[in-house]
């Protein structure tokens, strides 16, 4: 039972990685979701007080991933319209079929979004379009940090597993 437990939890933690990437996907709460899995399921166990810390880190950064591109496009000078523009043009950049969709339709929609309030000023509206690329990357970066930190934990978590395992080629 317990090499199935930790198939589904790698399977977890790719997922996790991959949810860094696309917006649809919640990659650290898959990743955290890993770790609670093999604690629940197997004798490899993490300690209570990790497992509370970071479910509360998750959480966090999952809630300033969201606010990361709304606060990009607001900082670079962008109004309601822009902000709106992000929100809507992130949706329909991950429901439609185009490469890197979640990357191009913030940005677009904070274009067209700032355009609409600043049609004399294109230098403005890009920047201000830029503003939500960078919050996309401040976010990406950020659960990337996350993933990869719970990525360690798992496997450090079950080292001896796989040592036992693979005892015959190691020596």
């Amino acid at each position: 039972m317990t090499p199935l437990i930790i198939a589904i939890c790698i399977v977890l933690l790719i997922l996790g990685l991959l949810g860094c990437f696309v917006p649809i996907i919640p990659g650290p709460p898959l990743s955290f979701i890993a770790l609670l899995v093999l604690t629940a399921f197997t004798d490899y166990k993490s300690s209570d007080e990790f497992l509370w810390q970071w479910a509360a880190i998750v959480v966090g950064v999952t809630v300033v991933d969201f606010w990361l591109q709304i606060y990009g496009v607001k900082k670079f000078g962008g109004t309601k319209k822009a902000i709106n523009g992000t929100m809507i043009g992130l949706f329909l950049g991950i429901i439609a079929p185009i490469p890197l969709g979640f990357i191009v339709g913030p940005f677009v929609g904070a274009f067209v979004g700032a355009y609409i309030d600043e049609k004399d000023d294109l230098i403005k509206v890009l920047k201000i379009a830029s503003g939500a690329l960078v919050g996309f990357i401040g976010g990406l970066v950020l659960k990337l940090i996350v993933c990869f930190y719970l990525i360690r934990e798992f496997y450090l978590t079950i080292q001896s597993y796989f040592e036992s395992l693979f005892s015959f080629v190691l020596k």
